[in-house]
């Protein structure tokens, strides 16, 4: 039997369940695009008064995704390359079909089949613990948001939920709370 090498943290009693919410607003400029969100995502983590629980990463589109993998720049090609190989732009999707499809159509809709199609193998979110505080990521692991259209506008929601930091106890300066 393997020892746990991430024994639990002992919870103080008493400690209440917390909730935190943040969003990360970015501007994509291209497709396949990988934007490393990890510091983003670990200064949200940092704010929020969770101690012990998990981070959700969430994309708030149908053709941009959230992922976790290695921030090395052949290996971005090599996954870039991929994502073209599994959903090519040039494909004839029914949904680019402007003349026949009639649902959810915008004044600047854009062919965008392959861009669904892909998000909907990577994904729209990501859950990461955090332990003491902190994302629980592996040494090479980071977080992406992938846009999969072009470039706009995009936003990611982050939100912590979990056992709350211990309450620190009041100081007293001059006789006021501080």
């Amino acid at each position: 039997m393997a020892l746990n090498p991430f024994p639990l943290p002992a919870i103080e009693s008493g400690a209440g369940f917390a909730c935190w919410s943040e969003s990360i607003e970015l501007v994509t400029t291209t497709a396949p695009e990988f934007i490393d969100l990890t510091e983003q995502v670990e200064s949200i983590v940092a704010r929020s008064p969770v101690a012990e629980g998990l981070a959700v990463v969430f994309s708030r589109h149908t053709t941009a995704a959230i992922t976790i993998n290695e921030l090395e720049p052949l290996l971005l090609e090599d996954m870039a390359e991929f994502l073209d190989r599994l959903a090519p732009r040039a494909h004839a999707y029914r949904h680019n079909d402007f003349g026949v499809r009639t649902v959810n159509m915008t004044p600047d809709e854009s062919p965008n089949g392959h861009a669904h199609c892909l998000q909907l193998i990577l994904g729209a979110s990501q859950t990461i613990p955090i332990r003491d505080g902190r994302l629980s990521l592996g040494q090479w692991q980071r977080i992406f948001m992938v846009e999969l259209d072009h470039g706009r506008a995009r936003e990611a929601v982050v939100q912590t939920f979990g056992v709350a930091r211990p309450s620190r106890p009041a100081t007293v300066v001059r006789g006021r709370k501080k």
